[in-house]
């Protein structure tokens, strides 16, 4: 089972709280890759308003969700087949929606034509579908800062240590439809396929249907990530795999609804300002020796997505 770390105290600005967690995080961080947080402060009814109006989207028509379809910004519908997770030989069996940080189109990092920038992709007609899904937004990524002050101090920084980082952020939250899988489509095809994440955090709520695998790699097998009532799943990503170069782990996970019945997952991938500066030897970790290359993290996120979502390979082929 996945370690339980449980941040009670740490968003009130209870210091001992946060460094407690923080060791937890490092050992989760270091081992496994994965823990479920307990009290993570976004609210029930929060929750539960994006879930309803999510539920009621994906229950839509097929043609009436692709007027929003993915666009080079990443934002909006995905259906399924759209996603093929690199060395996969089937795309993932699921539909999602995804948003980002809202700007303006004349925002100036807009206007310079950063990637993955600009305003998201509403369906007309639903203002509470936006109003819902704006408010888990901005909890989730409250949330996600409060993680972030916790491995912060886990790696023997400040707890503020990636505020300047975040001013902006890239956080992309995903609301996800899993149909039910039947055997007949055979043991190669997933939900999503093994893969790890892209970016620094990602946070994970789940409905209580299961099929989310974990890969154990001191025993060498997947175990079940079982969703737990008043829990979300956090685990790091490869963006924090390279800036602590390879202290803490990204590991392979991967999804295959065997309920019957229709999953359903908000998945937040918590990542910083696209010209944040990931440097691996910033934390002092792994040796005096980069693992890898200094970089930002829009590079390196958007080079990931490029190579994962077909709306983009149907763009590269075209060009």
């Amino acid at each position: 089972m996945l370690p339980i770390v449980d941040f009670a105290g740490a968003a009130e600005g209870d210091g001992s709280a946060l460094q407690r967690a923080a060791e937890e995080v490092r050992t989760a961080f270091t081992t496994v890759g994965f823990f479920y947080i307990r009290n993570h402060g976004v609210p029930d009814a929060v929750l539960e308003a994006a879930m309803a109006e999510a539920r009621r989207f994906f229950a839509e028509p097929v043609d009436t969700k692709r007027q929003v379809a993915i666009n080079l910004r990443h934002r909006g519908f995905s259906a399924i087949g759209d996603a093929l997770m690199y060395e996969a030989k089937k795309p993932d069996n699921k539909e999602f929606f995804t948003m980002g940080l809202e700007l303006a189109e004349d925002d100036p990092d807009v206007l310079a034509g950063e990637a993955l920038r600009g305003p998201n992709n509403w369906p007309a007609g639903r203002p509470a579908f936006r109003a819902a899904l704006e408010r888990y937004y901005a909890a989730i990524g409250d949330c996600g800062a409060m993680i972030l002050r916790a491995v912060a101090l886990s790696l023997g920084k400040p707890a503020d240590f990636f505020a300047p980082s975040y001013r902006k952020r890239l956080q992309r939250t995903q609301f996800i439809h899993y149909p039910p899988q039947p055997p007949e489509l055979g043991a190669d095809q997933y939900g999503v396929a093994p893969h790890t994440d892209f970016g620094c955090i990602t946070l994970l709520w789940q409905d209580q249907s299961g099929g989310l695998e974990v890969y154990d790699r001191k025993a060498k097998r997947w175990i079940d990530a079982t969703p737990i009532p008043d829990t979300m799943v956090i685990n790091s990503g490869d963006l924090l795999a390279r800036w602590t170069n390879d202290v803490y782990a990204s590991t392979p996970h991967r999804v295959v609804n065997r309920s019957g019945r229709d999953r359903y997952s908000v998945a937040t991938f918590y990542d910083p300002d696209y010209k944040a500066v990931i440097d691996p030897i910033a934390f002092g970790g792994g040796g005096e020796l980069a693992q890898y290359p200094v970089t930002t993290a829009g590079a390196h996120i958007l080079g990931r997505i490029e190579k994962s979502f077909g709306y983009r390979k149907a763009r590269q082929k075209a060009s």
